[in-house]
């Protein structure tokens, strides 16, 4: 058996189904109504069933056939060792824009990973470029219906996309995506272009908006990000950062394509992250432009939904909180990425007017890890937040936005922890979610 086809049970639901059959921690599953199982998307298509003959070999070696009946969709209630219940399958591509290239040596080995499987995109949203896709895959997402896949375009120029992919199947990889939203395939996909100036921007962004519209409605929405470039850059394709006049010519295109769109579809489709706004130094658009903020992770409508959701839980303050407010004595310290760092500063002199007792400081973390071009909180290390708090007036308490975090653990990218800040600062230190309203909860101390 090969070796990606094993899968190891981790754990039991207590009262499921497989715990009344005898399933055990441990165990191997090997078959469902003798079909074989790649990954989590066969096992999750054949439980279906309502019958179900499983194939299980104990720790002991021994194997048992077990004859389920159950409900239609009802859960056996086994977990696996892996979730994807496959080895990841990695990125074949050599990107002149890729950020993991980027990276400083010596963090720990995840980091440098780059995957590239449709089955992340499904279950984790992350982007893939195709390349790494066969028919059989192509064939598995219709079969099992897994929606959305989230496809990094890049550019619909194949020559191009080639070159910018490091891959001289690039081009070839985006006749796929006539398959997946061929009429009636109810496949729904998501896009994105990572621009790079002098390099697929200008005409060549011209050219890909107009090309993926023909897949609309398939295709909801293509977020156009600028290319992150860190210092660490040696040996790498020139890449130069966008200034504001190339941002203000990037929200024209995309707002005039999305004027294009709106009249024949009622979306706007194409859509310009929050990045290009904070350079050109525009207003972000008005909510109803995002489509229903489909683009979040790739930072598009994030701030404008920040903004409106602060705006919403102020008033709810104003309104019903009135006589908290003059009980509140809290001085406490944010600190954020340098995008930011101008929305949120301005969000915390609002609380501090309307609160005589609240003291707030927000302090804007540069990203020196990185190098400064990197803006983005998210990217920020937990070194360089030590090394410019120390010293400074951060109240009783320092919040922290959740997005410097892994999911699920408590250290940052260069794996300093929260305990180390905490630490090295002489504070304690909070986590705080990256909504508006929960920004307001955490500025005041009381929840909305």
């Amino acid at each position: 058996m090969k070796k990606h086809s094993i899968h190891i049970i981790k754990s039991i639901i207590p009262g499921s189904i497989a715990e009344e059959m005898g399933i055990e921690a441990g165990d191997q599953l090997l078959k469902i109504n003798d079909n074989d199982i790649e990954d989590i998307f066969d096992y999750q298509y054949l439980v279906q069933d309502d019958h179900l003959d499983i194939l299980i070999k104990k720790a002991d070696g021994e194997e048992w056939l077990l004859d389920i009946d159950k409900d239609f969709d009802e859960d056996l209630g086994i977990e696996f060792e892996n979730g994807l219940m496959d080895d990841y399958r990695s990125c074949s591509n050599k990107c002149i824009f890729c950020f993991i290239d980027q990276m400083p040596k010596g963090m720990r080995p995840t980091l440098y990973f780059k995957d590239d499987d449709s089955r992340l995109s499904f279950l984790q949203g992350n982007y893939v470029t195709l390349t790494n896709m066969s028919d059989a895959d192509i064939d598995r997402i219709l079969k099992y219906h897994l929606s959305p896949i989230n496809v990094s375009f890049q550019t619909t120029n194949p020559e191009l996309r080639c070159k910018m992919l490091g891959n001289r199947f690039a081009g070839e990889a985006l006749k796929k995506v006539d398959r997946l939203c061929a009429e009636g395939s109810g496949i729904e996909l998501n896009g994105q272009i990572v621009l790079c100036k002098g390099v697929n921007d200008g005409d060549e962004l011209e050219r890909s908006i107009s090309d993926l519209t023909k897949y609309l409605p398939n295709l909801q929405s293509v977020s156009v990000v600028p290319v992150g470039l860190s210092k660490y850059r040696e040996g790498l394709y020139p890449l130069e950062p966008f200034d504001s006049a190339d941002a203000e010519k990037v929200i024209d295109t995309i707002e005039t394509w999305q004027k294009k769109v709106y009249n024949e579809y009622g979306m706007h489709f194409i859509h310009a992250s929050d990045e290009w706004y904070f350079l050109a130094g525009r207003d972000f658009p008005e909510a109803d432009r995002y489509d229903g903020y489909l683009q979040l992770e790739n930072g598009v409508g994030m701030m404008r939904l920040l903004i409106d959701e602060f705006d919403e839980a102020f008033e709810d303050v104003l309104e019903h909180h009135s006589e908290e407010l003059q009980s509140i004595n809290r001085s406490i310290s944010l600190a954020t990425g340098r995008l930011v760092y101008p929305c949120i500063r301005d969000m915390a002199k609002r609380a501090m007017d309307i609160c005589p007792g609240l003291d707030v400081k927000v302090y804007e973390i540069v990203n020196e890890f990185f190098g400064e071009r990197i803006t983005v909180s998210g990217l920020l290390t937990g070194q360089d937040i030590i090394k410019q708090l120390k010293g400074k007036d951060l109240g009783s308490m320092l919040y922290l936005p959740e997005n410097l975090l892994r999911s699920g653990e408590d250290y940052l990218l260069d794996d300093i922890t929260v305990s180390d800040i905490e630490r090295e600062l002489g504070i304690s230190v909070g986590i705080a979610k990256c909504g508006g309203r929960d920004l307001v909860s955490e500025l005041f101390g009381f929840e909305i």
